[in-house]
């Protein structure tokens, strides 16, 4: 989780992968509001829920919060966050009896990151090994553990407070994603760390910090407040307009492999900037040359069901009903994770996906082509 000020916005170790890859842009962003949005607001309900959880089974006091976004499914991720931690704690026991369990701690890392600090979901000290462990409750982008410089950097804050009454050799780092199921360790040495913190994240915080350093575009753009106006960002997807008065049928492989790269990039790029030309066209009245607002297409629906019923049956019409079950989702939801797979387990299904093409950094396994068996053998 990160804190509030403007110091920790600009230098945060949430946002340490898009200023080290791009260090100009931790001021760049300064220029554009932090929207937030009703996922951030309902992993921060999670995140608060998962802390009062955790404090009352280590017999800490808490007062359990409140949100409209708490649902039976934030309950059982929280739990299963909870129990993560709660099996880290209990192995951590068997090396050292005299731990250091803090929640939700502060950690300052101004040490290597001009006023830089962040807080630690759940940080365990004793000696050999530091555990910090961050809860994650998104699940549209899995996020690794590993050389993760949030967590490195939560982890030089820890180390901080505790290397002088520890002796501690290494760190351990973990995500906790349950509603991805991931559940990401990894794990370094203090050295090596340290090494890390002094020849790359220091160079790369300061020239954030002084506005230093080359625009970068790449998949650290995905959170940046800048991304639809960020010439670099333009540059880098427009690229693939030298391919735009080429024969497809003429193209090498090469050029096929360099496309189907860039592709992906360039749809998320330009999704970014017609939500942003959409937005200042329909709150600021802005127009774009070639363009206009119009009413989307929509579905009809009735205002009350009810009403339509009685009338259709005074009509003379009675068979107007369709019986059908509630998805799968909320009959999961309904019965809990247990019970519906005792219960109608059985009977679900899940059709194999549609073949599709992604990059081999895809953490999902590889299958073979439908027509495999034809392919003529080099």
């Amino acid at each position: 989780m990160s804190g509030s000020s403007n110091a920790h916005a600009v230098y945060s170790a949430s946002g340490a992968h898009r200023w080290m890859n791009c260090p100009p842009s931790a001021q760049l962003e300064q220029q554009f509001p932090n929207e937030t949005s009703t996922f951030a607001e309902e992993g921060t309900a999670a995140h608060d829920l998962a802390e009062h959880k955790l404090k009352k089974a280590l017999k800490m006091r808490s007062r359990k919060p409140t949100s409209e976004y708490q649902s039976d499914e934030m309950d059982e991720m929280t739990d299963l966050y909870v129990e993560y931690c709660l099996g880290l704690i209990e192995k951590s026991k068997m090396s050292c009896s005299d731990l250091q369990i803090l929640i939700e701690q502060k950690l300052d890392f101004s040490d290597y990151v001009p006023e830089g600090f962040g807080t630690g979901d759940l940080v365990v000290v004793g000696n050999g090994t530091l555990h910090v462990v961050d809860f994650k409750y998104g699940r549209g982008v899995i996020v690794s553990a590993e050389k993760n410089p949030q967590m490195m950097l939560y982890a030089l804050g820890a180390l901080s407070l505790f290397d002088m009454l520890y002796d501690i050799k290494n760190v351990s780092m973990a995500i906790v994603q349950p509603r991805a199921d991931n559940f990401s360790t990894w794990e370094i040495s203090v050295d090596e760390l340290l090494e890390w913190a002094e020849e790359q994240l220091k160079p790369k915080a300061l020239l954030a910090s002084t506005g230093g350093g080359e625009f970068c575009a790449g998949d650290h753009c995905r959170f940046c407040r800048a991304k639809n106006q960020c010439r670099a960002r333009a540059v880098k997807n427009l690229e693939l307009l030298k391919f735009e008065f080429q024969d497809p049928s003429l193209l090498t492989e090469e050029e096929v492999a360099e496309i189907i790269g860039l592709a992906d990039e360039l749809s998320k790029w330009a999704g970014d900037v017609y939500t942003y030309a959409t937005a200042l066209a329909i709150n600021e009245g802005r127009q774009w040359d070639g363009f206009k607002l119009v009413e989307g297409r929509t579905r009809r629906k009735y205002t009350d069901e009810v009403a339509v019923a009685e009338a259709a049956k005074v009509a003379g019409y009675t068979d107007i009903f369709k019986q059908s079950l509630i998805t799968i989702t909320e009959m999961e939801k309904l019965m809990g994770k247990k019970k519906f797979n005792d219960t109608v387990g059985s009977l679900v299904e899940k059709p194999k996906g549609k073949l599709t093409l992604v990059p081999e950094t895809d953490k999902r396994q590889a299958v073979a082509p439908i027509h495999a068996e034809f392919q003529v053998e080099e």
